[in-house]
């Protein structure tokens, strides 16, 4: 059986929206990670992936905007990214530590 997760914070479509489309990018990133092991293949589809996926980020935040959210509420988005596994995900952008690949 799963653990329960914490609920995700109220957020609103476009802020779901964001986060999402933020999450599928960094997903791409660590794929493409260059100090990773990994095949150059997979590494390419990734990358052309992630034009896409930038395209769509970029549209979830034009479209915050144009409904008047002007502001990010970083600290109730970093709870939806944890709740989401974003620490996880997004370690994979990182450096690995040294002698770690």
């Amino acid at each position: 059986m799963l653990p329960d997760l914490p609920p995700l914070p109220a957020l609103t479509r476009a802020e779901g929206e964001l986060i999402d489309r933020y999450l599928e990018a960094v997903d791409l990133l660590g794929r493409i990670n260059p100090a990773r092991p990994g095949d150059t293949y997979l590494g390419l589809r990734a990358a052309q992936a992630l034009v896409r996926k930038a395209t769509e980020l970029r549209d979830a935040l034009a479209l915050m905007h144009q409904r008047g959210e002007t502001e990010l509420h970083g600290d109730t988005l970093a709870r939806a990214l944890r709740v989401l596994d974003g620490e996880r995900r997004a370690a994979r952008v990182m450096l690995p530590p040294d002698g770690v690949g």
